[in-house]
């Protein structure tokens, strides 16, 4: 007699679809708006829109570590390569210009930019383990180490090409009441940095390593 039976089947060799993977980009972009509420721009990398809560003025590296010192604990600072990304009160950038200008550095070239109202800047990475970065904020002067957490200059964090906190924002805190702003000239800021103080730092530093690339050049003969 034929069975009529069936003979157990044997377990296929075909893997499982796998679950989708999250991809790097949208867990920095949940960081950003879910823990900071940030705002960002769509599409990847991942950028943050300035002109909202805050501004960015980015100068080299060696200028901003000179000017740490006027800023609070809980300052956002970012650092990609030989570049400092300090973030200030929103409008920062507008005032820019004109705060050059009354401070006397208004007529040099300086190295010093500002992205405001309707610009971007690259998210940098979230601190952590998982992203390779630490976080947490510290104290440094010029010329003075890194404090706990913070990449210290010339560090390897910031030499990747990607853009990473130095001091990074606290999750949970409004951020606006720890960035430099003009209003706090005169004390009339409620506690916040003074930007004066901050701007002409840097561009006493921008100046300085101008002039000291310009007598590195090398002399040109007719």
């Amino acid at each position: 007699m034929v069975s009529t039976v069936p003979f157990p089947r044997r377990p296929s060799d075909e893997p499982r679809p796998a679950a989708a993977a999250v991809r790097p980009d949208e867990t920095v972009r949940h960081w950003y708006e879910n823990e900071l509420g940030w705002a960002t721009v769509p599409g990847a990398p991942v950028d943050l829109l300035t002109g909202l809560r805050f501004d960015v003025l980015e100068v080299p590296a060696e200028a901003g570590y000179a000017a740490l010192r006027h800023l609070r604990p809980g300052s956002p600072v970012a650092v990609r390569a030989d570049r400092m990304r300090l973030f200030v009160a929103a409008g920062s950038a507008e005032e820019l210009p004109g705060l050059l200008d009354w401070l006397e550095w208004g007529a040099l070239a300086l190295d010093l930019g500002a992205t405001g109202s309707g610009g971007r800047v690259e998210a940098p990475l979230p601190p952590g383990p998982a992203h390779g970065t630490h976080g947490g904020s510290g104290e440094a002067g010029a010329g003075a180490g890194a404090g706990a957490g913070e990449v210290t200059p010339g560090g390897a964090a910031g030499s990747q090409g990607a853009a990473v906190w130095l001091r990074p924002p606290e999750p949970g805190c409004e951020v606006e009441s720890s960035l430099p702003t003009l209003s706090a000239l005169g004390g009339g800021g409620g506690g916040a940095p003074d930007l004066v103080r901050l701007v002409e730092t840097m561009a006493s530093e921008c100046h300085r390593i101008r002039l000291r690339r310009g007598c590195a050049q090398p002399l040109a003969f007719s």
